[in-house]
Protein backbone atom coordinates (compact mmCIF):
# COMPACT_ATOMS: atom_id res chain seq x y z
CA UNK A 1 0.00 0.00 0.00
CA UNK A 2 1.40 3.39 -0.92
CA UNK A 3 0.61 6.27 1.34
CA UNK A 4 -0.02 9.66 -0.21
CA UNK A 5 2.50 12.33 0.73
CA UNK A 6 1.16 14.76 3.30
CA UNK A 7 -0.47 17.84 1.82
CA UNK A 8 1.59 21.00 2.02
CA UNK A 9 0.33 23.37 4.70
CA UNK A 10 -1.93 26.12 3.40
CA UNK A 11 -0.11 29.34 2.53
CA UNK A 12 -0.85 32.19 4.95
CA UNK A 13 -2.13 35.53 3.71
CA UNK A 14 -2.41 38.57 5.96
CA UNK A 15 -5.32 40.85 4.96
CA UNK A 16 -5.02 44.41 6.32
CA UNK A 17 -8.01 46.73 5.86
CA UNK A 18 -10.05 49.00 8.14
CA UNK A 19 -13.33 47.88 6.53
CA UNK A 20 -14.77 44.70 8.10
CA UNK A 21 -16.91 44.01 5.00
CA UNK A 22 -13.84 44.10 2.72
CA UNK A 23 -11.91 41.83 5.09
CA UNK A 24 -14.82 39.35 5.19
CA UNK A 25 -15.28 39.29 1.39
CA UNK A 26 -11.56 38.82 0.68
CA UNK A 27 -11.20 36.27 3.48
CA UNK A 28 -14.06 34.14 2.14
CA UNK A 29 -12.52 34.11 -1.36
CA UNK A 30 -9.08 33.22 -0.01
CA UNK A 31 -10.41 30.48 2.27
CA UNK A 32 -12.38 29.00 -0.65
CA UNK A 33 -9.14 28.99 -2.67
CA UNK A 34 -7.38 27.01 0.07
CA UNK A 35 -5.42 29.75 1.83
CA UNK A 36 -5.08 30.34 5.55
CA UNK A 37 -6.17 33.91 6.39
CA UNK A 38 -4.99 36.26 9.11
CA UNK A 39 -6.62 39.68 9.41
CA UNK A 40 -5.72 43.05 10.86
CA UNK A 41 -7.69 46.29 10.92
CA UNK A 42 -4.90 48.80 11.59
CA UNK A 43 -1.16 49.27 11.45
CA UNK A 44 -0.37 48.06 14.95
CA UNK A 45 -2.37 44.85 14.41
CA UNK A 46 -0.75 44.36 11.00
CA UNK A 47 2.80 44.65 12.33
CA UNK A 48 2.01 42.35 15.28
CA UNK A 49 0.37 39.77 12.98
CA UNK A 50 3.30 39.86 10.55
CA UNK A 51 5.72 39.23 13.43
CA UNK A 52 3.67 36.44 14.99
CA UNK A 53 2.28 34.65 11.94
CA UNK A 54 5.04 35.15 9.33
CA UNK A 55 2.58 35.20 6.40
CA UNK A 56 3.55 34.20 2.86
CA UNK A 57 1.85 37.29 1.38
CA UNK A 58 0.21 40.51 2.58
CA UNK A 59 -2.86 42.21 1.07
CA UNK A 60 -2.73 45.80 2.27
CA UNK A 61 -5.13 48.73 2.08
CA UNK A 62 -3.55 52.18 1.89
CA UNK A 63 -6.23 54.41 3.43
CA UNK A 64 -6.97 54.20 7.15
CA UNK A 65 -8.98 56.58 9.34
CA UNK A 66 -7.10 58.91 11.70
CA UNK A 67 -5.73 57.02 14.69
CA UNK A 68 -6.55 58.00 18.23
CA UNK A 69 -3.05 56.99 19.31
CA UNK A 70 0.22 58.75 18.72
CA UNK A 71 0.97 57.18 15.32
CA UNK A 72 -0.93 58.11 12.15
CA UNK A 73 -1.03 54.85 10.18
CA UNK A 74 -1.57 54.49 6.47
CA UNK A 75 -0.60 51.68 4.13
CA UNK A 76 2.70 53.33 3.26
CA UNK A 77 3.72 53.64 6.91
CA UNK A 78 2.72 50.00 7.45
CA UNK A 79 4.93 49.00 4.49
CA UNK A 80 7.81 50.96 6.07
CA UNK A 81 7.36 48.99 9.28
CA UNK A 82 7.32 45.70 7.39
CA UNK A 83 10.66 46.69 5.80
CA UNK A 84 12.10 47.19 9.29
CA UNK A 85 11.16 43.66 10.43
CA UNK A 86 13.64 40.95 9.50
CA UNK A 87 10.80 38.42 9.32
CA UNK A 88 8.53 40.61 7.17
CA UNK A 89 11.05 42.39 4.94
CA UNK A 90 10.83 39.85 2.11
CA UNK A 91 7.08 39.13 2.28
CA UNK A 92 5.41 40.23 -0.97
CA UNK A 93 2.78 42.96 -0.55
CA UNK A 94 -0.21 43.48 -2.84
CA UNK A 95 -1.88 46.85 -2.33
CA UNK A 96 -5.68 47.05 -2.49
CA UNK A 97 -7.20 50.50 -2.20
CA UNK A 98 -10.18 52.68 -2.92
CA UNK A 99 -7.87 55.70 -3.08
CA UNK A 100 -8.39 57.93 -6.08
CA UNK A 101 -4.91 59.43 -5.65
CA UNK A 102 -3.20 59.09 -9.07
CA UNK A 103 0.21 58.83 -7.39
CA UNK A 104 -0.85 55.95 -5.10
CA UNK A 105 0.10 53.20 -7.58
CA UNK A 106 3.53 54.74 -8.22
CA UNK A 107 4.17 55.25 -4.51
CA UNK A 108 3.04 51.69 -3.69
CA UNK A 109 5.32 50.08 -6.27
CA UNK A 110 8.26 52.29 -5.30
CA UNK A 111 7.72 51.07 -1.73
CA UNK A 112 7.95 47.45 -2.88
CA UNK A 113 4.37 46.41 -3.68
CA UNK A 114 4.31 43.60 -6.24
CA UNK A 115 0.80 44.50 -7.48
CA UNK A 116 -1.86 47.19 -7.10
CA UNK A 117 -5.65 46.75 -7.19
CA UNK A 118 -8.40 49.35 -6.99
CA UNK A 119 -11.61 48.60 -5.08
CA UNK A 120 -14.02 47.12 -5.90
CA UNK A 121 -11.78 44.10 -6.35
CA UNK A 122 -12.12 41.63 -9.19
CA UNK A 123 -11.46 38.51 -7.09
CA UNK A 124 -10.46 36.16 -9.93
CA UNK A 125 -7.78 38.59 -11.09
CA UNK A 126 -6.57 39.00 -7.52
CA UNK A 127 -6.33 35.22 -7.05
CA UNK A 128 -4.33 34.90 -10.29
CA UNK A 129 -1.84 37.51 -9.09
CA UNK A 130 -1.63 35.87 -5.65
CA UNK A 131 -0.91 32.46 -7.20
CA UNK A 132 1.68 33.94 -9.57
CA UNK A 133 3.35 35.86 -6.73
CA UNK A 134 3.52 32.72 -4.58
CA UNK A 135 4.74 30.62 -7.52
CA UNK A 136 1.67 28.40 -7.54
CA UNK A 137 -0.05 26.84 -10.49
CA UNK A 138 -3.71 27.59 -11.03
CA UNK A 139 -5.93 24.72 -9.88
CA UNK A 140 -7.06 22.38 -12.62
CA UNK A 141 -10.79 22.06 -13.06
Amino acid sequence: MSAEPPAAPARKILVVDDNQVVIKAISLKLLAAGYQVITAMDGAEAVAAARKENPDLILLDISFPPDVGSVQWDGFRIMEWFHRLDTARKIPVIVITGSEDPKARERATSNGAVAFFLKPIEHDSLLKVIRATLGEAAPSI
